[in-house]
């Protein structure tokens, strides 16, 4: 279990660093090329391991309803998005804003998959509904920037890509689905970017192309693999409790790499948001049984 949970808090240290790196990046690259870029190389990744490993299986009908949805929500949009707000937005805000996705997706699945929402899920929403507004907000009023508005779309995004992955891994493995839909998206997003911005705006730098490989391969593809199989090792529910530690990651690592400030009530923000969430998530997993898991933010009834 120690090396299980040392190999989540890995992933969570490089997702956190994600933002930041991210933030370095839109200044090389257009964001849909960066995507596009970073797409490729993710997928190369998981068809190769997948392709080692024998794990992809054949697609029904019924799949690709999924699979497609999944790949715009999770994969096309998702990305254009991050990096669209990247560009504008500091990775310390863009992380805090992230960190509602728990408790969109808590949302997402009332409505969809007719999960409950409890009153301390509800309490932890408010206190992670206010740590943002200390996070964006200014002494003369709230200050919405565009930036934060494509964050915002690409927290919701995925929260969407959550749902659809919960119904779709009923059918397929998650790494299958995962395999799928970053290949689906990819061939979605190349022929946008080549279209809409010129290959001449890309970086001339050595070091950003191999940045952008390596986040690609390392936070995209072997974070996530590494990630699905521990998965099956500690259960979701206690997965997911590391997710939290993303805000303090980007904003520990933009202030030691970028020198990004970090204001007292930025501070105060990302305890208000980390512990809303935290909150949340603790108390569906005390209402855990033996019948039911919890999953990040979502509880699903195990059939045996």
């Amino acid at each position: 279990m120690i090396q299980s949970y040392v190999l989540l808090i890995l992933c969570v240290i490089c997702w956190g660093s994600n933002f930041v790196f991210g933030s370095m990046l839109v200044h090389e690259f257009p964001p849909l090329l960066l995507s596009a870029f970073r797409l490729t190389a993710t997928s190369i990744c998981l068809l190769s391991y997948a392709w080692g490993t024998r794990k992809l299986g054949k697609l029904s009908l019924r799949d690709w309803k999924l699979l497609v949805p999944l790949a715009i929500f999770g994969t096309l949009l998702n990305q254009t998005a991050f990096f669209t707000g990247l560009q504008t937005v500091d990775a310390t805000t863009a992380s805090l804003i992230l960190s509602l996705a728990p408790l969109t997706i808590a949302l997402l699945a009332r409505i969809f998959l007719k999960e409950l929402i409890t009153k301390q899920m509800l309490v932890g929403s408010v206190i992670a509904i206010t740590g943002i507004f200390f996070v964006v907000g200014r002494s003369d009023g709230l200050q919405i920037s565009i930036g934060m508005l494509y964050v915002f779309i690409a927290m919701f995004t995925f929260s969407v890509s959550v749902i659809i992955m919960r119904k779709l891994t009923e059918r397929m493995g998650a790494f299958t689905a995962t395999v799928y839909s970053t290949v689906i998206g990819s061939s979605l997003v190349i022929p946008v970017a080549l279209i809409k911005e010129p290959l001449h705006q890309v970086s001339p730098h050595l070091w950003a192309w191999v940045l952008l490989f390596a986040t690609g391969i390392v936070m995209q593809g072997v974070c996530s693999v590494i990630w699905n199989i521990q998965l099956t090792r500690v259960g979701a529910g206690k997965a997911s409790v590391f997710l939290n530690l993303q805000p303090f990651v980007a904003m520990l690592v933009g202030f030691l790499l970028l020198g990004t400030a970090v204001s007292i009530v930025q501070v105060v923000g990302a305890l208000l948001i980390v512990g809303g969430v935290v909150l949340a998530t603790l108390q569906r997993k005390a209402k855990a049984n033996g019948l039911v898991e919890p999953i990040g933010t979502i509880t699903i009834k195990e059939i045996k």
